[in-house]
This record gives structure tokens, sequence and C-alpha cells, in this order.
């Protein structure tokens, strides 16, 4: 009776942090693309990758929370604050200067495609009624790292050639804001005409 009570409480505490972490993340994920401040945008982009660590860490996959963590929460988000950095300001924050085609385009997609992840969740529910058959390398170097060289060896090149893309662009975009920014200090003001006023004649009383 006290192993079945203690099961029922890992059970409920299971799913409490579930919860708990899949709010966050669908909060956090909110939070990036509605923050008009870049670096606030990148902040809570941490909370997402914080809570969808907690995530694999009720999927047993300790070593994807983990490199999770280090990899995409540490050195990836360093590098976004980094062009952050460089670039400044908020003038390229997804919404100023109010919608356009483009944001509203964006927003028709990202509808689109969640749409689409529902309604393929929605077909494939009736389908996992059985236990899954998890290996015993489920969330191991060996299996990730087999995985990474194997089947998904495009998708992880490409990710890879998209980020040094991007970095390299928020360098190249920074450096043209800042050379017109100095071409702008060194232009120098118009001049200032003086107009002299000539006396105006008073006639006199007779």
């Amino acid at each position: 009776m006290t192993a079945l009570l203690a099961s029922s409480a890992g059970n409920v505490l299971v799913w409490m942090v579930w919860f708990a972490a899949a709010a966050a993340c669908v909060g956090s994920g909110v939070a990036v693309i509605s923050f008009s401040n870049p670096f606030y945008s990148a902040l809570a982009l941490i909370g997402n990758l914080a809570s969808l660590a907690v995530l694999y860490l009720l999927l047993s996959a300790e070593f994807v929370a983990a490199a999770q963590v280090l990899v995409y929460a540490g050195a990836v988000m360093v590098m976004f604050l980094f062009v952050i950095a460089y670039l400044g300001g908020r003038a390229d924050a997804p919404w100023a200067g109010g919608p356009s085609l483009n944001r509203v385009a964006a927003v028709v997609v990202a509808a689109a495609i969640l749409v689409e992840v529902l309604v393929a969740i929605g077909l494939s529910s009736g389908h996992t009624s059985h236990a899954a058959s998890i290996s015993g390398d489920f969330g191991s170097p060996a299996g990730i790292g087999r995985l990474f060289l194997t089947d998904q060896l495009l998708a992880f090149e490409i990710t890879s050639v998209v980020l040094l893309i991007a970095a390299v662009g928020g360098v190249v975009l920074g450096a043209h804001a800042r050379r017109l920014q100095a071409e702008a200090d060194e232009t120098p003001p118009p001049p200032v005409v003086h107009v002299e006023e000539s006396p105006v004649e008073i006639p006199a009383a007779r």
C-alpha cells in the first residue's frame, strides 16, 4: 500500500513538472516574438531552451538535456547576444512601425504550421495506445552521435551553416549601420545664414 501511494505521488509530481515546463516553454516562446527589445527576446529564448531541457529530463534523455543547456542555452546564445550587442538599438524590432505585408504573411505561415502540427498530432493520437519500444542506448552520447552522423547528418550540417550565416550577416549589417552613422556624423551641418535687418525709419511727427 505504501509503495502504491509513493508511486501515485511520484506520477503526480512528474505530471506537475511536465505541465510547468510545458507552460514555461510556450510562454517563453511567445515572449521571444513579442518583446520589442531583442536582448529581452534572447533572454526569453534562453528560458525556452531551459524548459525544453526539463522536458528532455522527463523523457530520460539526460545527455540531450545537458547538451541543450551547455550548447544551445550556453554557447549559441552567447553568439546571439554578441550579435545583438554589436547591432544595438531596436530599429529591427519585429513589430516596429506597425504591421506590414511581410509581418502579416509571417503570422499566417506560423498559424498554418501550427494547424498542421495539431492535425498531425490528432491523426497520430489513435496509434499511440501501445507502449513505445525504447532501446538501451536511448539518449546516450553514442545514440545521439549515431543519429547526427547518419540519419540526421544533412539537417545537422544545414543548421550549423544557417547559424554561421546568421552570425556573419549580423556582423555585416552592424558594420554597414556603423559606417552610415559615421558618415552622418562627419557631414558638416548646413551654414547658418544671418540676415541683417535694415533699420526702420520712423517719420517725424508734424
